[in-house]
């Protein structure tokens, strides 16, 4: 019982983040709650002692049931859909109810509202993978089974969402992207300039401690570790090998890459967390995938 008990704690410790992940991608509270609480039957019936991260485990667990119920809907749009979020959450909530300290985060600024109206325009698999990456830092590699794909193409799907964002959003989301890719861009930028320099500290300072870095295929037979994980070995690989590589843009997201003669050979993705430091660095050499991102070098 104890154990039970333990887990519980645990769980309810980590709803906000899971109602938070779950309202974006259904942009309904009620629908919300109902993927937390499948997310809870669902831990309440697994082993999770292997678990090594029980808030990454719980965030794929509800985000697959979110996007089953986002599909499910097919090409009906709830009625709430159409309305402004703050409407559309009172109604949900009933006449007389008022909003909790959660639900005023997720929609008490212009961005989060106007947000939460665009992302209803966006595929199922897109909407998902640009929630997961783009608003909570979860890295495509944890993406892709979610979305039942590989990382390369669950990378193409929040990147297209990206550009359907852009194109269509009210400016206040605009601005707030905008905001957030020179955010990236200063990051990226300092964990170059650090690299080149061999400042290991500040390296350290930017790098998540469980940083992990992957290369796929193509990347790994030029010369790239197939995974390095941990902020001293990522600082350590990364030592010597920062000379070459240039800003870029890869799929609509602050990144790098070397290349050749102005021909892009890899890119580098990036996946920054809340706290401002990287999270996860994937190096993109399949000419494939580099077309489908749309690397574009800066300058």
């Amino acid at each position: 019982m104890a154990d039970s008990d333990s887990l519980a704690t645990r769980f309810e410790a980590l709803r906000p983040h899971l109602r938070g992940v779950a309202y974006r991608v259904l942009g309904s509270f009620s629908d919300a709650d109902d993927a937390v609480q499948e997310a809870w039957l669902r831990l309440s019936r697994s082993d999770v002692s292997d678990v090594a991260s029980l808030r990454a485990w719980l965030t794929t667990v509800t985000s697959r049931v979110a996007l089953n119920m986002l599909e499910s809907r097919g090409s009906r749009r709830e009625d709430m859909s159409a309305e402004a979020p703050e409407t559309a959450a009172a109604g949900v909530l009933g006449g007389g109810a008022s909003l909790g300290p959660e639900d005023e985060a997720l929609l008490g600024d212009e961005v989060g509202a106007a947000l939460q109206v665009v992302l209803d325009e966006l595929e199922p698999r897109e909407r998902l993978a640009f929630v997961l990456h783009d608003l909570f830092a979860v890295p495509f590699d944890d993406i892709a089974p979610v979305v039942d794909t590989t990382t390369a193409a669950a990378r193409q799907l929040a990147s297209r969402a990206r550009r359907r964002l852009r194109s269509t959003s009210p400016q206040a989301v605009a601005t707030s992207l905008a905001a957030r890719a020179d955010q990236q861009r200063a990051v990226v930028d300092a964990f170059f300039a650090a690299a080149r320099e061999a400042q290991f500290a500040t390296l350290l300072q930017i790098l998540d401690p469980d940083v992990v870095m992957r290369a796929d295929a193509v990347a790994a037979r030029m010369g790239a570790d197939e995974s390095v994980t941990g902020a001293d070995a990522v600082a350590r690989w990364i030592n010597g090998r920062a000379a070459g590589a240039v800003p870029a843009t890869v799929g609509g997201e602050p990144g790098a890459a070397w290349a050749v003669h102005g021909k892009v050979r890899v890119a580098f993705g990036f996946t920054i967390g809340e706290d401002g430091r990287i999270t996860a660095i994937n190096l993109i050499g399949d000419p494939d995938v580099l077309a489908g991102l749309e690397v574009e070098l800066a300058g």
